[in-house]
């Protein structure tokens, strides 16, 4: 769906968040309703929803009258999201091993697919890989709470995640994930996620 097709609040976030998850507005950067709304040819009511909504997922912090300002990355942030990533991908898998190696191989093949056809945006390949493996645990609630997770994730890691060695390193690292499951040996993906979050983390720091 192109952006002149979506709802004006929609249209508004998307913007909004975009600049956010690209760097393009740093913590600190105080924001204008009103300049936002004109950026877009927008009235200032869709602008102050999709602010709302930013700062319900942690991005925005709000001021009356003011506008909003950008939340800046708190030390440890990068740690923190990271640590949190690997708990869901860890209870993703366990759901996954509590069904028995067909589901694990079942979804083996889907991430196996996801890293056959990637992307060519590495961030957006991550993306797609990794919520393939939440989707296949089966549980809306988990995948819902996971992406806002890895909009904060992209935030913090986009340095190092614009390089083609970190495009190249994920990519391996997904393989090595896809195909433990496909063994299958849950213990080893288990492994493999703490692994792969920990190399991220090692080239953000």
């Amino acid at each position: 769906m192109s952006d002149a097709s979506l709802p004006t609040a929609d249209r508004a976030y998307r913007h909004v968040r975009t600049r956010l998850l690209d760097g393009s507005w740093p913590g600190g950067t105080l924001l204008s309703e009103g300049v936002v709304a004109t950026e877009l040819g927008l009235s200032r009511t869709p602008v102050r929803e999709a602010f709302l909504r930013l700062q319900s997922e942690g991005f925005l912090h709000l001021y009356p009258k003011r506008g909003a300002q950008v939340v800046p990355i708190a030390p440890g942030e990068a740690r923190d999201v990271l640590a949190a990533r690997v708990l869901f991908e860890h209870a993703a898998v366990d759901t996954l091993a509590a069904r028995g190696p067909a589901a694990l191989t079942a979804a083996a093949a889907d991430l196996l697919a996801a890293c056959e056809h990637r992307d060519p945006h590495p961030v957006e390949a991550g993306r797609h890989f990794h919520l393939t493996l939440l989707r296949a645990a089966g549980n809306p609630v988990l995948t819902s709470l996971y992406q806002t997770l890895w909009d904060r994730q992209i935030r913090v890691s986009a340095a190092a995640t614009a390089t083609a060695d970190h495009a190249e390193r994920d990519h391996a690292e997904h393989l090595a994930l896809a195909r433990a499951l496909a063994v299958p040996d849950p213990a080893r993906a288990r492994e493999l996620v703490t692994a792969h979050a920990d190399s991220l983390l090692a080239r953000m720091t």
